[in-house]
């Protein structure tokens, strides 16, 4: 079972001999070869053993508090844990109580006991190739270090003594005097674990004597930079402040944001008849929730989200390596990182987009703009489909010939080399979250400045036609058309960002900032159109050419740009778009769930959905745990259009218009409560196909909703 504050996350399970086990994860525990590692592994020994119960034995995962109930027994011999992390604590907490006396014991067990080489490179490890070639053992894991001489405590930590990845990338990719923090070096993360009146009976074990109940605390802590001893300081600074709140206190605060988490929204889907599609009901609202959960479980923390495992990889059958492993490794991919995040303003989980705004418009914005001029040579900002969590592309696509013999400053790989779309999409769900929240300052600090830098290097990187348009070549559809003019994911982003920025209240923005964007406005080209047995349609790029991956760009104007969708005009362009696409699929990254919503294809909508929901991994016994697909296990990939297809389904925003039902099947009735612009908040429930129930705050929005005349 996953469990998770938003930066700490356990894979919790309990062995046949009745030992709760659980790996720890954090958001921001990076190696010195950049690679997101499990922080470690804790077993939870009771003494009397209780596997003897296991005919009464339950192992339930309680969402509205956010914790996972195991009972042994029944009656007098029932005893209970309770595992949970804090929602407001950088800690773990075990608590065990029952009638019966029992001695726990807590066990650290590490598996990075010496120095190793990684068996496996993968695509985004940093000594990787572009031929795949790299040298065996070219990556050396580094031990972690088991603290000892902590009176009544046990722990451990994993220090960077090295830092392989940020000098080497920098290097040959002509960055190296952009000043900068080595984002690896001496960065420290542990964790110590204390227990009421605890005994420590040597270096990897803490017993809580004989007794009906049981109390540990397990303090997770990332520093960097920091020496050992600095992150011990922290740790026992951290401790201070929690140990002063009693557990019952710190309890009940972290129930209560579990359920305000899960007051904010749901979707409830039930059956309009029939036992069969009560089934399919079921599996859909069971699998929004649990993805949800997992969501909130690693949304938090210092970074986003994985798209490949987030914090709940484990050792699979067949994977090289041991928990630390996830196929396509440590980088991010941005058009796999959204994901989880483009249902987040309609869940009411604004909170959880911050890590992800944080990374690509604050955090990094600096190198992107400084790049662009050393690479690129103006002003602006692009931001590569494929980088490291410190900003730098992966020695893979980059390639390895050294900056200064190359002509061509841009990375090597044809795979991302014009795909430009990152920028675009990011500034269009920065904009989405400034709707959905009002936050002025977000719009003023984060939005305007981000968007201004995305949109100069598209006006500066290219050249005007005859016409005065924008001639967007030499560029790429994504990574499916390589040899592409004006491809669709780039025009149709740049009309969506640049008509809602001119429609932002004027006494929010600048003459001169309304007059570029006008001026950009004048020189976009059209969306791209084809013919296909004589009917009209979207198209991949004005001019498209060599495919090499399965993706559908041309339907990018449907989402997530929404510039064909329902309520929009050219509809039919989309829909027949999606009936002559050249790759269809119901997993992983695509996307076609959500295509079919906006386009107001219910039924179609509902079968992919369907399928989506129960292709869980078949090896993990968590509902939500899907993959790996074309990702890794759990694949957020397919989580995350999950949720956002099933809200489109249920209701669209198009500005301060809001369409409900646009495509709601009539088998399925719902119980929902969502978020649209305007700080709006939308409860409904649909009963054979009528909307007999709506509460819309504030009241005042009424006006705008929208909702199908035969419901």
């Amino acid at each position: 079972m996953p469990l998770g504050n938003g930066d700490i996350g356990l894979n919790a399970w309990v062995e046949g001999n009745g030992d709760l086990c659980f790996y720890i994860s954090k958001t921001d525990s990076w190696d010195d070869n950049g690679r997101l590692l499990k922080v470690g592994k804790v077993r939870i020994n009771l003494e009397p053993n209780l596997s003897g119960s296991a005919s009464e034995f339950t192992q339930t995962l309680q969402l509205m508090d956010g914790m996972i109930h195991i009972q042994y027994g029944r009656g007098d011999t029932a005893m209970v844990i309770r595992l949970w992390v804090d929602a407001h604590h950088p800690a773990i907490h075990v608590e065990v109580d029952g009638l019966r006396r029992v001695k726990v014991t807590a066990a650290i067990e590490l598996w990075r006991t010496e120095r190793y080489a990684l068996p496996s490179i993968e695509c985004s490890d940093v000594m990787d190739t572009p031929d795949h070639n790299a040298p065996p053992g070219s990556i050396i894991v580094e031990p972690d270090t088991v603290l000892s001489q902590l009176p009544g405590r046990i722990g451990w930590y994993h220090h960077n003594i090295k830092s392989v990845g940020p000098e080497i990338c920098a290097t040959i990719q002509g960055i190296k005097d952009f000043e900068r923090v080595d984002p690896l070096l001496h960065r420290t993360c542990g964790v110590v674990i204390m227990a009421e009146n605890g005994e420590r009976l040597d270096d990897l074990h803490l017993v809580s004597p004989c007794s009906a109940s049981h109390r540990f605390s397990l303090y997770v802590l990332t520093r960097h930079p920091a020496t050992p001893q600095q992150w011990l300081q922290a740790v026992d600074a951290e401790i201070e402040v929690c140990e002063e709140v009693s557990m019952a206190k710190r309890r009940e605060g972290h129930q209560r944001w579990w359920r305000e988490f899960w007051g904010r929204s749901w979707i409830h889907v039930t059956s309009a008849d029939g036992a069969e599609v009560s089934d399919e009901a079921f599996c859909v609202s069971r699998a929004y929730a649990l993805q949800r959960f997992i969501n909130a479980c690693a949304g938090r923390g210092r970074h986003p989200i994985k798209f490949n495992g987030s914090l709940f990889t484990v050792p699979a059958p067949g994977a090289p390596g041991d928990a630390d492993y996830r196929r396509w490794g440590p980088g991010y991919w941005w058009q796999n990182t959204r994901l989880p995040y483009i249902s987040m303003c309609t869940s009411g989980d604004v909170d959880l987009m911050a890590p992800l705004f944080r990374m690509y418009s604050k955090d990094l914005m600096p190198l992107f703009k400084f790049r662009t001029r050393r690479h690129v040579g103006h002003g602006g900002a692009y931001i590569p489909e494929c980088i490291m969590f410190w900003g730098d592309l992966f020695s893979e696509t980059y390639g390895w010939t050294p900056f200064e013999q190359r002509s061509d400053k841009l990375q090597a790989s044809p795979w991302h080399k014009w795909e430009w779309v990152a920028g675009l999409e990011l500034v269009f769900m920065m904009l989405d979250y400034y709707e959905h929240t009002c936050d002025k300052a977000f719009l003023r600090e984060r939005v305007l400045p981000t968007a201004h830098e995305i949109l100069t290097f598209f006006e500066q990187h290219y050249k005007t036609d005859q016409g005065g348009k924008l001639v967007i070549h030499p560029s790429q559809a994504l990574e499916t058309w390589w040899d592409c003019t004006n491809p669709m994911c780039e025009v149709s982003g740049l009309q969506a960002v640049v008509d809602r920025l001119l429609a932002l209240d004027k006494k929010l923005t600048s003459a001169e900032q309304r007059n570029f964007w006008s001026a950009l406005k004048k020189k976009l080209p059209d969306l791209p159109t084809r013919e296909v047995d004589g009917k009209a349609m979207l198209a991949p790029a004005e001019k498209f050419d060599n495919k090499m991956n399965c993706e559908n760009p041309e339907l990018y104007a449907v989402f997530p740009f929404r510039r064909v969708a329902v309520g929009r005009p050219g509809l039919e362009l989309g829909i027949e778009a999606l009936n002559y696409r050249w790759d269809r699929g119901d997993s992983g990254w695509r996307q076609d769930d959500i295509f079919m919503a906006y386009l107001g294809l219910a039924d179609q909508a509902r079968e992919n959905l369907v399928s989506r929901a129960k292709n869980k991994h078949s090896a993990s016994r968590f509902p939500a745990f899907w993959g790996p697909n074309y990702d890794w296990i759990p694949d957020q990939d397919h989580g995350g259009i999950l949720l956002k297809a099933l809200q489109a389904m249920l209701m669209q925003t198009d500005g301060q218009k809001i369409y409900l039902l646009p495509a709601w099947p009539k088998k399925w009735d719902v119980d929902f409560k969502l978020h649209a612009p305007g700080n709006t908040v939308i409860e409904g429930v649909v009963t054979n196909g009528k909307l007999v129930k709506m509460t819309i705050t504030p009241r005042s929005r009424s006006k705008d909703v929208i909702v199908p005349v035969n419901v």
